[in-house]
């Protein structure tokens, strides 16, 4: 289904996590003008999963960092994240995950 057809939010998150699908990230990546890397897709999948299965967790970057340092090439740092997430790596890559908008401010 396209992007276009699914339900959004008043700020273009999706409304159903479950209407995501790599095709829909892609859309919504050029909607944000954001282009999707392998690394993306990593972070995408780090965040999905945090969120489907720990509580409805949001992780900020330094947890990002955290979670993802292991299976990332080479050093992963918050810099890094922003490259791939200008508008910041937790509202643009979850907008892009299809998660509900994050209502925490930056910080630790």
């Amino acid at each position: 289904m396209a992007l276009a057809d699914l339900e959004r939010d008043g700020h273009g998150y999706l409304v159903d996590l479950n209407d995501w699908n790599e095709d829909v990230a892609r859309e919504f990546a050029e909607e944000e003008g954001v282009n999707l890397t392998d690394e993306s897709f990593k972070l995408i999948a780090f965040l999905r999963e945090e969120y489907i299965n720990n509580n409805a967790n949001q992780p900020n970057e330094r947890n990002m960092v955290k979670g993802l340092k292991a299976d990332w090439d080479g050093k992963l740092t918050t810099k890094e994240l922003y490259t791939l997430f200008p508008k910041g790596p937790a509202k643009q890559a979850g907008k892009i995950a299809g998660l509900p908008e994050t209502k925490r401010k930056g910080g630790y």
